[in-house]
């Protein structure tokens, strides 16, 4: 008799060669119609699943994993972000976590710049004019924006992507500073020409652009306080490709609204789906919705690293993603 194949539930609709090869490996429960799962399908997915595949929608809390039945013991998030899940409660029950680190770094940095660009430049705004019939001719102070070109681009977090994005922003002439927890190696602050800043609040008031990099943590939550955004300078612009929660999104609304901020570039928002009313009547903030990884290749990968994550632990090894809380 064959044995029996690991059930592996997948909470999201994943790519069409991902999931083929889900299949083909485990006795794979595909979410065919992609709604999100609620609470109460959690509760029931865990109880009879061998390894559960959930996205950054699902939120794996104490309730969810004390629903687990016994044959649990992976949990492989489809997301390099972990916040979604309480790794200390899971590793408690025995169950290992896993994520999908270091596949999205070129894609997010992309969009990254992309944002500073639109940001920068209005290109959202212009456009949004031309599609309105709004074009009447050139005219030479119409549709000014920002010059790259020598503005100081101040990173918040400098590990894969915020190095990937101080690559690109090199090559837009933009003077790089960063404030991390820990300067990066010489060699690396060399090669990206980078200005390290201990005090994110002496860096904050000397920047032309914040680009946020950092995970959402109980640490990071509004790391963008109202104090913080009100050290910025006048014309400054924020984008963020990161997590919603690292702002405090009402206070930033209220002051692009009131001509404090020069604007920003946000791919995240702080109770997503839903955004501050405020920031979509605004010209000066280009809004995206979750997108910056969003790659055709970029999404295999994840599935790929997903799929030796838990081929890797149900053969009996250290997956190499694990995620151990001491990291969080």
């Amino acid at each position: 008799m064959a044995a029996r194949k690991p059930k592996v539930v997948v909470t999201r609709k994943l790519p069409d060669p991902v999931e083929a090869r889900l299949s083909e490996l485990f006795e794979a429960v595909l979410n065919l119609d992609d709604h999100a799962f609620s609470q109460d399908e959690l509760m029931a997915a865990v109880a009879d699943a061998d390894v559960l595949v959930p996205t950054i929608t699902d939120r794996i809390d104490t309730r969810v994993l004390e629903a687990a039945g016994p044959n649990l013991k992976l949990v492989a998030n489809f997301g390099a972000g972990i916040d979604n899940i309480d790794v200390p409660a899971a590793n408690a029950r025995g169950v290992t976590v896993t994520n999908t680190p270091g596949v999205l770094t070129e894609d997010t940095a992309d969009m990254t710049i992309a944002l500073i660009m639109a940001s920068a430049r209005r290109l959202v705004e212009g456009a949004n004019l031309v599609q309105a019939g709004a074009f009447a001719g050139w005219a030479p102070t119409w549709m000014m924006g920002k010059r790259l070109k020598g503005a100081k681009l101040g990173i918040i977090g400098m590990g894969r992507i915020g190095q990937a994005v101080a690559r690109r922003a090199r090559a837009f002439g933009l003077e790089v500073h960063y404030h991390n927890r820990k300067p990066v190696g010489p060699r690396i602050e060399e090669e990206l020409s980078a200005t390290y800043w201990d005090s994110l609040d002496q860096m904050l008031a000397r920047v032309d652009i914040v680009s946020l990099h950092c995970p959402h943590t109980p640490a990071t939550y509004h790391l963008l306080s109202a104090r913080r955004l009100h050290l910025l300078q006048k014309h400054a612009i924020i984008v963020n490709t990161a997590r919603g929660e690292v702002i405090d999104e009402a206070a930033m609304a209220n002051m692009l609204a009131d001509g404090a901020l020069g604007g920003a570039g946000l791919d995240v928002f702080e109770h997503e789906p839903a955004i501050n009313p405020k920031l979509l009547k605004l010209p000066n903030v280009v809004l995206l919705p979750h997108m910056s990884s969003a790659t055709v290749e970029g999404r295999i990968e994840m599935g790929e690293k997903v799929m030796i994550n838990i081929k890797t632990f149900l053969d009996g090894h250290r997956p190499p993603d694990r995620v151990i809380p001491s990291m969080l």
